[in-house]
C-alpha cells in the first residue's frame, strides 16, 4: 500500500479482480437465466454483457422466454 502525505491512496488498495470469481458470477449468472427459461443452449452463446442485461429485468425476461 503507497502512503502519500500519510494518506492511504484508495486506487491502489483496492482488491483486484480474480478469475476465479469472475467464473463463479458468470456461473451464478448462468444459473439464474436457466431458471428464468431460456434454454441451455441459448444461455451458452450469450456473452457476460448480454446476460448482465437480461438480469437486470427478470421479470421482462421471464415473460419474453415463457410464452
Amino acid at each position: 500500500m503507497l502512503k502519500v502525505n500519510g494518506a492511504k491512496n484508495k486506487n491502489y488498495s483496492r482488491p483486484k479482480k480474480t478469475g476465479a470469481k469472475k467464473r463463479r458470477r458468470a456461473l451464478e449468472h448462468t444459473r439464474r437465466l436457466e431458471a428464468m427459461g431460456i434454454p441451455a443452449e441459448q444461455v451458452k452463446r450469450l456473452n457476460p454483457g448480454e446476460m448482465r442485461d437480461l438480469l437486470k429485468t427478470p421479470k421482462k425476461t421471464i415473460a419474453t422466454y415463457s410464452s
